[in-house]
């Protein structure tokens, strides 16, 4: 049986028994196509079919792009990766933490590896911290503000978050939060662009991802996929706003979220995927310098700081964490076909990105499936097939 074929089963089978509306697949390796499946629908109300040409709200799987963006402007001397955030964005020069209830000045300041590694400090909404109650407020802003004539801007959501506490002293913890969001004024604040310009510029043009953007144009909303969820009675659309973006991504965002903002097809991503693979090369231009790239997909947690990581995602052993996303480091701890070295990142609505360094090979996979659900099984069940057929 062809790789394809083991790979539309695997598919098939799970979407079937109801763990996602529909979804694709890609995998290429050294530069050339191995699989493309894809089964079920982007609407499933109206038997619209997944097709190559989805476009998913990417959510997460942004932060390895805004990673590059930020890493590429110290390629060119524009920021000190250890140096005061404050220095950049003058919001963050005095930032709080809170101890025991208590808010106090911190200790020391943010750095920019700190965004990068999530070591900030800076919460996602929570309940459970000052500082995630405080990102709740700011996100509620940023939700009642969005259909009016002055929505939240990034540099905006900079200016409200950097009031925020932070929930340990920065470089102490591991903690996923909004540091890719503040990555991302940052690159808008030293570029002189606007975060999405910039990467429109030296990155979306370049690579020739036309249909990777902060938002869907009329002549191509057809093309993006609903949201599913599930219930008792079976998958039901679910027209989520969740962290300020808008359901239809029908207008440019004043907000351009570095952390989840972004739209693109698979055909799309794989060509970011496949400039990591190059060192900074694309189709013979070169997008990133190599040492960049290198910085880029090596890691940066502490020995401390790495089991906080599988807190959160238990399938994550194995792994450490830099420049906003996984690393692979032993392979002995895994629960997943990987080997030393892989790198990549998923989404909350379950897309999923692998590059494996070691043979030439990436994967990515499209979904819209409210918090990821059984589709990171299903995925992960389709990773080993791949790198069961795959690799020696």
């Amino acid at each position: 049986m062809e790789l394809r074929d083991k790979l539309y089963e695997v598919m098939k089978e799970s979407i079937d028994s109801g763990s996602a509306s529909g979804a694709n697949l890609l995998v290429r390796r050294n530069g050339k196509e191995e699989a493309y499946c894809e089964y079920g629908f982007r609407d499933l109300e109206n038997r619209v079919p997944v097709r190559r040409d989805t476009i998913f709200r990417l959510y997460s799987m942004t932060k390895p792009i805004t990673a590059a963006a930020a890493i590429l402007c110290a390629a060119e001397g524009k920021f000190d990766i250890s140096a005061d955030l404050g220095e950049y964005l003058p919001e963050f020069r005095n930032p709080f933490v809170s101890v025991n209830g208590r808010r106090v000045p911190a200790a020391r300041h943010i750095t920019v590896r700190d965004l990068l590694n999530m070591t900030s400090g800076l919460a996602y909404p929570n309940e459970e911290t000052a500082g995630g109650r405080q990102a709740g407020a700011v996100f509620a802003q940023i939700a009642g503000r969005l259909y009016t004539d002055r929505p939240v801007t990034t540099a905006e959501f900079s200016e409200m978050t950097a009031k925020n506490d932070l929930c340990f002293e920065p470089g102490e913890n591991f903690m996923y939060g909004t540091s890719a969001d503040i990555l991302g004024a940052l690159v808008e604040r030293v570029s002189g662009q606007s975060f999405g310009e910039f990467l429109k510029r030296r990155f979306f043009e370049p690579l020739e991802m036309a249909d990777t953007d902060f938002y869907v144009p009329k002549e191509k909303a057809g093309r993006l996929a609903k949201v599913y969820d599930y219930s008792e009675q079976g998958l039901y659309e679910l027209k989520t706003e969740h962290l300020g973006l808008r359901y239809l991504r029908d207008v440019p965002p004043a907000f351009e979220s570095g952390g989840a903002g972004l739209c693109s097809t698979l055909d799309d991503y794989s060509h970011f995927a496949q400039m990591l693979l190059d060192a900074g090369e694309f189709r013979g231009r070169r997008i990133m310098p190599a040492q960049a790239v290198k910085y880029m997909i090596r890691g940066g947690l502490k020995a401390s700081q790495k089991p906080q990581l599988k807190q959160g995602w238990d399938w994550m052993g194995g792994y450490t964490y830099g420049s906003l996303m996984r690393v692979c480091e032993n392979e002995a701890e895994t629960c997943i076909f990987s080997s030393k070295g892989e790198y990549g990142w998923d989404g909350w609505l379950g897309t999923f990105f692998s590059n494996e360094p070691a043979h030439g090979i990436t994967l990515l996979f499209g979904v819209q499936q409210i918090g990821i659900g059984r589709a990171g099984e299903l995925v992960r069940r389709l990773k080993n097939v791949v790198m069961s057929e795959l690799t020696v």
